[in-house]
């Protein structure tokens, strides 16, 4: 037997392919003398090769394909008349070959720039220059495949450890909640892993403040700024109190703007014009006076003997974006709250939710409607209940956006 009719070892692609040498299988080669009825051979007695290499001493000069070889030897008088001529007569003279040492990433751009045939035929492995053995287009597709997974499994990893760190962030906002207001309630739902929303809720001796804001985008980007739209509040209240929403927006207007540089007049372009949305409020428990300030979130007021919310409008001024006025003032609003008064805020991933029978948004006088029609029920069933009507709404429909409600009965 033609020692190029030996049994090979085919270690096969390992489980994690880092170069070419990983995706190598150890198949036979022809020489470029040998005939083509020894091609012919090799082909039936291996059917598992898709091509041969053309050595000559133990360099590759070319492949033969082996369909076109087949197809091409099957003509009628074709054996009679190329059985005994050289292999190289239906040989590639022009194969992809890399080193064994080449990245995966390296190998699969010369892989695209040798175009459709690197990947039908496959490629030449070397070492040194020295032929060590073969691999298909589809096993680099496959490898292709599993590094993108391995770096998706990593992303997501991190991603997840991200939301434990997002979410104990905002736990201690929701206990001071639960143990504050005996009827009250609080979703916080990312569209994706990690979210853009955040809220803080804080008590005090003489009441207790919240904020409940969006922030540019979602997913890993909002969840940044998120930590430093709330570092930049949890700064505010230390130095001003919770008693003044509205200087405290101003703050946190001033130092996203600074952290980010997006200033006018800083020399360059800014390089980002990310902010947030946002609904400051303090509720004094003596008084029982709410102060609100809101720059593009609202807050609505649901009074005990109303037949409908009363609605204050946030300010149009986002919150530390390029064109956010860097001494802009929002207005503090003042309002009196008789014993039972509902509050409800939430950001915009609520109401713009597409879905429906007409593909159109839920709507904030859909939201508003269900939370009076259930108005005795406790805040937690009707946030459930709300929560189901977004649910039903949103169908098959992808979820557009971050939602976050928040219910106080005081």
């Amino acid at each position: 037997m033609h020692p190029a009719l030996a049994q090979f070892r085919r270690p096969g692609v390992t489980a994690s392919p880092r170069c070419a040498g990983d995706l190598c299988q150890e198949f036979p080669a022809v020489d470029a003398a040998d005939s083509n009825s020894l091609a012919m051979e090799i082909f039936y007695a291996r059917r598992d090769m898709g091509s041969l290499a053309v050595v000559e001493g133990d360099r590759p000069i070319g492949l033969i394909n082996r369909d076109i070889f087949l197809s091409q030897m099957s003509k009628p008088f074709h054996r009679e008349l190329y059985d005994k001529k050289s292999c190289i007569a239906f040989m590639d003279k022009e194969p992809l070959i890399v080193d064994a040492d080449m990245s995966i990433e390296a190998l699969t751009f010369k892989t695209v720039e040798a175009g459709n045939k690197a990947l039908s035929d496959g490629f030449i492995v070397t070492r040194q220059g020295r032929f060590v053995g073969l691999a298909s287009g589809f096993q680099l597709l496959g490898a292709v495949a599993e590094v993108q997974a391995e770096k998706n499994r990593q992303i997501m990893q991190s991603i997840e450890y991200a939301s434990v760190i997002q979410q104990a962030m905002l736990r201690a906002s929701r206990d001071a909640l639960s143990s504050m207001l005996a009827d009250a309630a609080l979703v916080w739902e990312p569209r994706d892993v990690v979210g853009g929303d955040f809220y803080h809720f804080a008590s005090f001796p003489d009441g207790w403040f919240c904020a409940v804001a969006d922030c540019t985008g979602h997913g890993v980007p909002g969840a940044f700024m998120t930590l430093l739209a709330s570092a930049s509040l949890s700064q505010a209240l230390e130095r001003i109190g919770p008693r003044d929403p509205a200087a405290l927006l101003a703050a946190v207007n001033r130092n996203v703007k600074s952290l980010l540089g997006q200033e006018h007049g800083a020399g360059e372009s800014p390089q980002s014009n990310d902010g947030l949305d946002a609904a400051f409020f303090w509720f004094d428990a003596q008084s029982r006076q709410l102060h609100f300030s809101g720059a593009r979130i609202a807050l609505h007021v649901l009074r005990p003997d109303a037949e409908a919310f009363d609605s204050i409008a946030g300010e149009r001024m986002g919150v530390g974006y390029v064109d956010s006025q860097a001494d802009y003032a929002w207005a503090l609003n003042t309002i009196e709250l008789a014993p039972g008064s509902l509050l409800f805020v939430s950001t915009d991933g609520l109401i713009d939710q597409i879905g429906g029978p007409r593909k159109i948004a839920f709507g904030k006088r859909r939201a508003l409607g269900l939370i009076v029609e259930n108005r005795v029920q406790p805040l937690s069933a009707i946030c459930e209940g709300l929560q189901r009507a977004l649910a039903d709404w949103q169908g098959a429909q992808a979820r557009r956006d971050d939602v976050t409600l928040f219910f106080a009965r005081v």
